[in-house]
């Protein structure tokens, strides 16, 4: 009797239950329309969106055409700027990932006053601005590279060494809290077994980061494969490697923009993150929550 109680005061009014479908349904739509709009102008010749930002496609058979132009255009190469995106997003990510997983490991299992104050310095870098580094960044790079005899400017070197700098906070974060629910009795045991330190880590601690694992990867993928401001300060729009952002903003002239070629370009490059999304969703919610409360 008392969880049916329980079970009614809970329950929601159907007429209150239809309203908040309503305003879903109505959210959803404010949030995919620029997406629509995107999908819908990619099938558009440049006239046609001139003419109306927003409308149905006469032709379909326009998008094949406007991708030819964009894969095919000698000026802007897209293919080396899919290549470049692909090179940079994936040794950013295994460099970060693995990185920040064993940092956080090691903070989390030497309680010191010092591991407390290093993992709150990683916590406060979280909320530095990242418009405060920006104008000293390309100095402090050339001359870094100087020091190292390595180039840092327009090079993989520098923008994967800039990601590692500024992704490591929050995955450390991510992966400290989850840590601390792996049982310690597990990696004593491998001691006793005679496993060593590194072989405790990857053969133990990291098949049970799983989850939290692919919430990292699916988080600094999506932010390192649609940055722009980063590459476009380290790499330059000139530069021989070129990201898929500084690609698309190839179309993009002084005095002609070419509309329906950065529609297309954009569509391009967003296809990669929806389906990686479709695919990692279900471990993305619950490798947040498991890494912020745990």
């Amino acid at each position: 009797m008392q969880t049916d109680a329980v079970k009614g005061k809970n329950a929601i009014h159907p007429g209150r239950k239809v309203a908040l479908e309503i305003i879903g349904i109505i959210v959803s739509i404010f949030f995919l329309m620029p997406f629509a709009i995107v999908v819908l102008n990619s099938m558009r010749t440049n006239a046609e969106i001139i003419n109306s930002a927003v409308g149905l496609p006469q032709s379909p058979g326009v998008f094949f055409e406007n991708v030819a132009s964009v894969w095919n255009n000698p000026t802007f190469n897209f293919v080396q700027a899919i290549r470049d995106s692909v090179i940079i997003t994936v040794l950013s990510l295994a460099i970060i990932s693995i990185c920040s997983a064993m940092t956080a490991w090691v903070l989390v299992r030497n309680k010191t006053k010092w591991s407390n104050f290093l993992f709150m310095m990683f916590v406060a870098a979280m909320v530095i601005p990242f418009q405060v580094v920006m104008f000293p960044l390309i100095t402090w790079f050339r001359d870094l590279g100087n020091f190292l005899h390595i180039p840092m400017l327009r090079s993989y070197p520098g923008i994967i060494f800039a990601y590692l700098g500024f992704g490591e906070s929050m995955t450390i974060f991510i992966f400290h809290g989850f840590i601390k629910s792996v049982p310690l009795e597990l990696e004593e045991a491998a001691d006793i077994d005679g496993c060593t330190r590194a072989g405790t880590f990857f053969r133990i601690v990291l098949p049970l980061l799983q989850p939290v694992f692919v919430t990292v990867l699916v988080l600094n993928g999506l932010w390192i494969w649609n940055d722009y401001l980063l590459p476009l300060l380290l790499l330059g729009s000139n530069s021989e490697v070129r990201t898929i952002p500084l690609a698309v903003q190839g179309f993009i002239g002084s005095f002609v923009k070419q509309w329906n070629l950065i529609m297309v370009s954009t569509l391009l490059a967003m296809l990669p993150v929806i389906i990686l999304y479709l695919f990692a969703q279900k471990y993305i919610i619950q490798g947040m929550v498991d890494g912020a409360i745990k």
